[in-house]
């Protein structure tokens, strides 16, 4: 019998339809070790990593064991990858397997051809490659742990630092900083239309911007009365290239116009290759098998006919891209549509659009530039337009204009009418906008994968996973930003009369953009200043070319990570010493009741506001920050209005109903029960309704009505007994106390409830609470 190990039960469905009786496919789950929990999983004398096997896999190493034993070939099936090649590693060590019948197999694609192929050839498990794994694991370990505990100490319980979310962190920080600095600059564009002596409209721009007003208006009042003929007339050829097949990163990016994040990319684009749809999504190399080369030529022949092939290899500009690798495309071109729902069928036909144009012929333009002069200026009217003469792969896009191709707005659309050159145009009008200058774009998770990958950080691997994580540890939200709105100045020449006017346009809104929040804010500043070489973009790429080098085996990862920690941990236990509490604290101004500062701040629960100094006899007063609002932005005036808090909303049931911001967000307070507010819903704790309130204190009684079992309102305080996430329990005031599983806690009595509190009350608490508490 053949015993084939892999990661997953849905690639191992896929291949067992491809192997014979002879073969058992069995699934590991992933990896069945993980880094000890105790003392960092890292045995510190020797920076090696000390591996248990996971709890939860316990069952699974048993059962694969006595499957080996009985096996006369292991193969170990795991992916290609640095990732893969260390699941084998350590099922070899922790089934122990023999090297005379264990072997190792990869694949880019699970077909059969590609199966069978790999069966008959299989080779030894890579050490470098598992080394290089250890590496990055080893020091992401090391850079966590040990620079977490200072984050702890010095800005705020619960946080997190790591060597490449760090940095994700400080590119969307810096980002902001250069939007909120930004100083927008007016200048005046201007723009003519000329009808051409068939009555054709031309839509032209003129090549220069002014910076005035006034320049603007002197120039359109002196066009007034000028004739404007067509002075040059320049048309020549060009063309478009179709890019690249998919890398990791660039599906990423091209999914999110899709609506795709980038986990939801990964995972969908996982199911697919574990389905046998495309070949491994994880790669960084554009280049093609000749087989999927030869199954394209096959497939446009067919259906665009010769003239649209143009079979060509691409290269990967990373030099530490693995060619031997593919990109990702389908592993079978002649089928269009793959997929068990509607989101896995969209992402599967934009790779087989792409794969598959890819070695399409390039689309054939004609680009025409019109100069429309009068003598009496220097500045030059210029029309633009693109022709495509031949539509190449642009036809597979279904594309019939270049412009429906270009994210750029300067171009101009469609056709342009014919002109001779010297001919007299007639005007139709001018038009002069103020337009005003633009910071640069808040990152989305695609331009933020795009921008990682330029500066060498990360791999595709840690991409999705990164984004992930600077999202759950809350130093940065996806959120919209509601446009402001400004007054702009328009000049408008018609019929030789000129009219002035003021209008309204919205600037400065974003949708779905990553924004920094305040602890990531804080959390940034506190790590450049104390850890520099850390998020340094520099550093961090390098490092990703040691474990490159260590894969290779042209480096030793034990010596990498030894010239790492002899210079990080000093500086660790130097900064612990010496780095003052970071607070990102910032003085508003002056209360006008009682003089007193007030400042913005992080404080233990998190971003807020504060009325006076700490080290004042009077305690300072305090209120949370609400949604939306930042300590970087956050006005006096807006400030002292949280501090208006509670808002008086009415009675309900004879009862007062109140609007405040608390630890966890703003809510309503109703008989001494709390209810969250829902901002995506557009609750404002500003403009919240009595009739809101009751809606939502309403909601939350039904679905505490799930929750509840029953109470024994004679007692003061009450005690309830409630079905908790984890089970049923006993509340009486503030503390909790568990039921065991094996008593039905609906038929609990009075007297058998005050019999657990009293045993659970006199239980000494763990080593582990006392400890936290101590400390």
């Amino acid at each position: 019998m053949n015993l084939v190990i892999v990661e997953s039960p849905a690639k191992a469905k896929t291949i067992k339809k491809f192997l014979g009786k002879d073969f058992e496919v069995e699934s590991s789950y992933g990896h069945i070790t993980d880094l000890a929990k105790k003392d960092m999983g890292i045995d510190m004398k020797k920076l090696e990593p000390i591996y248990q096997v996971s709890s939860d896999k316990k069952e699974v190493v048993k059962k694969l064991k006595s499957l080996a034993k009985k096996a006369e070939v292991v193969w170990l099936a795991s992916d290609e990858d640095r990732e893969g090649e260390a699941i084998a590693w350590h099922l070899y060590n922790e089934l122990k397997l023999k090297p005379e019948n264990t072997k190792r197999i990869v694949f880019h694609e699970i077909t059969k051809n590609a199966i069978q192929k790999a069966i008959q050839n299989p080779r030894d498990i890579d050490i470098n490659l598992v080394n290089a794994q250890q590496a990055r694991r080893v020091l992401d370990r090391l850079v966590g742990f040990e620079m977490s505990p200072i984050l702890w100490s010095k800005v705020k319980a619960g946080l997190s630092a790591g060597r490449v979310q760090s940095v994700a962190v400080r590119l969307i920080c810096e980002r902001e900083t250069e939007i909120q600095n930004f100083v927008s600059v007016p200048s005046y564009k201007i723009e003519a239309n000329f009808f051409n002596n068939t009555q054709n409209l031309l839509k032209s721009k003129l090549n220069t911007d002014f910076s005035e007003y006034s320049q603007a208006l002197n120039f359109i009042k002196k066009a007034q009365s000028k004739e404007f003929v067509v002075s040059n007339i320049e048309t020549k050829p060009g063309k478009r290239t179709p890019s690249a097949p998919f890398t990791t990163s660039t599906l990423q990016q091209e999914a999110s116009k899709l609506g795709f994040s980038v986990s939801r990319t990964m995972m969908l684009a996982q199911q697919l290759y574990e389905s046998g749809h495309i070949t491994y999504m994880r790669t960084d190399s554009v280049n093609l098998s000749e087989e999927a080369i030869n199954l394209a030529k096959n497939v446009i022949k067919e259906q665009f006919g010769e003239k649209y092939l143009q079979s060509r290899q691409f290269t990967t500009k990373s030099k530490s891209a693995q060619e031997a690798h593919e990109a990702i495309r389908p592993t079978n071109l002649a089928i269009q549509t793959a997929g068990t729902d509607e989101a896995q069928k969209k992402l599967y036909h934009l790779i087989w659009r792409r794969t598959l144009a890819s070695q399409m012929s390039d689309a054939q333009l004609e680009r025409t530039i019109i100069e429309i002069t009068n003598p009496d200026f220097q500045e030059k009217f210029i029309a633009k337009g693109e022709v495509i003469v031949f539509d190449g792969f642009l036809k597979l896009y279904h594309i019939q204009s270049e412009d429906e191709f270009s994210n750029d707005e300067e171009k101009e659309e469609g056709l342009l009418p014919k002109v001779e050159k010297g001919e007299v145009l007639n005007l139709k009008e001018i038009v002069g906008t103020e337009k005003f200058s633009r910071p640069p774009a808040r990152y989305n998770e695609a331009s933020l994968v795009k921008k990682l990958e330029e500066l060498g950080i990360g791999r595709p691997s840690t991409y999705a996973p990164t984004i992930s994580t600077i999202q759950k540890r809350q130093y940065v939200e996806i959120r919209d930003l509601e446009p402001k709105k400004r007054e702009i100045q328009k000049i408008v020449l018609k019929n030789k009369i000129i009219k002035e006017s003021k209008e309204k346009e919205n600037y400065a809104g974003d949708r779905r953009k990553l924004f920094p929040t305040d602890i990531g804010l804080v959390v940034n500043e506190f790590l450049i200043g104390n850890f520099p070489n850390i998020l340094d973009y520099n550093f961090t790429a390098k490092v990703e070319e040691d474990f490159d080098n260590i894969a290779e085996g042209e480096e030793n990862w034990k010596e990498m990570l030894t010239d790492f920690y002899k210079d990080f941990h000093p500086h660790v236990e130097d900064v612990k010493k010496t780095a003052e509490r970071a607070t990102g604290e910032k003085l508003l101004g002056q209360d006008p009741e009682s003089g007193k500062n007030v400042y913005a701040r992080i404080g233990r629960f998190g971003p807020m506001v504060q009325i006076g100094d700490t080290d004042s006899e009077e305690k300072p007063r305090f209120a949370g920050l609400m949604p939306g609002q930042q300590i970087n932005t956050i006005t006096l005036k807006e400030a002292l209005k949280l501090f208006e808090l509670p808002r008086y909303l009415g009675e309900y049931e004879g009862k007062k109903v109140e609007v405040n911001v608390g630890r966890f967000g703003p809510y309503v307070k109703h008989d001494n029960k709390f209810v969250s507010l829902k901002p995506k819903e557009g609750d404002e704790i500003s403009t919240i309704t009595l009739e809101r309130a009751i809606e939502l204190i309403e909601t939350k009684r039904s679905a505490d009505k799930n929750k509840f079992i029953k109470s024994f309102d004679q007692e003061d305080p009450v005690i309830e007994i409630l079905m908790g996430r984890w089970g049923p329990y006993i509340k009486k005031g503030k503390e909790n106390y568990r039921i065991s599983k094996e008593i039905d806690a609906e038929k609990l009595t009075l007297e058998e409830v005050k019999k657990i509190i009293s045993e659970k009350a006199t239980k000494p608490k763990s080593k582990t609470k006392a400890k936290s508490k101590k400390n």
